[in-house]
């Protein structure tokens, strides 16, 4: 039984990392939401006057950085008024730009609240906030299935044709090479073949996107 469900869980882990490979990449910002996780995070360590509910979201050697930003923060915000929101968006930037960095993503400025993420982050955040897997998995496993029985369709739909009949034959490949590459980037992924460490790909990402957008601090009045 304990091997039953230690391999259920790895397969929906899988379909997990298959969904999020397959979906634009928008769908990977949730991060850079001012009701995300992350500035979230950022807002309880400015009230708690404790940085280390943020230094979970960076990379070690982004603690630096980090910490420099949180003092500076705190210190400013002692002024009020707009120097405190001014710091605050600040501290917020900071945060969430060493972040995406180190996602090996561009940091492309804070996203509004209540941004539309789709079913599937909602539904992981309720799964882990209920301590139960199922309301996700069932999302993961019909998104999945919905995916393959539509491609898998096109292709059985496609796949008679006379052999002189170039057209249709085309019309068969354009629907057969999606099946089989949607197919294959889900097993792979399942089977835990070509995925990344977070902190590896964050390692190789950040030469490319660290300094691609650099928050400068609020002067103090």
């Amino acid at each position: 039984m304990h091997t039953n469900g230690w391999r259920r869980t790895a397969a929906i882990g899988g379909v997990a990392l298959a969904l999020v490979a397959l979906a634009p990449r928008n769908a990977l910002a949730h991060c850079d939401t001012m009701d995300g996780p992350v500035v979230t995070a950022a807002r309880g360590a400015l009230e708690s006057g404790s940085v280390e509910r943020v230094l979970i979201w960076v990379r070690p050697q982004d603690d630096g950085e980090i910490r420099r930003a949180f003092e500076h923060t705190l210190a400013v915000r002692k002024l009020g008024g707009e120097a405190r929101l001014l710091a605050d968006h600040f501290f917020f930037e900071t945060l969430v730009r060493l972040h995406r960095a180190g996602e090996g993503e561009p940091y492309t400025g804070l996203k509004p609240a209540g941004i539309d993420h789709g079913p599937v982050i909602p539904a992981a955040d309720r799964a882990l906030a209920a301590g139960s897997v199922e309301q996700l998995e069932s999302v993961l496993i019909h998104a999945v299935r919905d995916g393959l029985r539509a491609r898998f369709d096109r292709a059985t739909a496609a796949k008679r044709f006379a052999p002189q009949d170039v057209e249709a034959g085309r019309a068969f490949v354009a629907a057969y090479v999606p099946l089989l590459h949607y197919a294959e980037q889900l097993y792979s992924l399942a089977a835990g073949e070509g995925h990344e460490d977070a902190h590896g790909a964050a390692a190789h990402g950040a030469a490319a996107h660290g300094d691609a957008h650099t928050s400068h601090p609020p002067k103090k009045p």
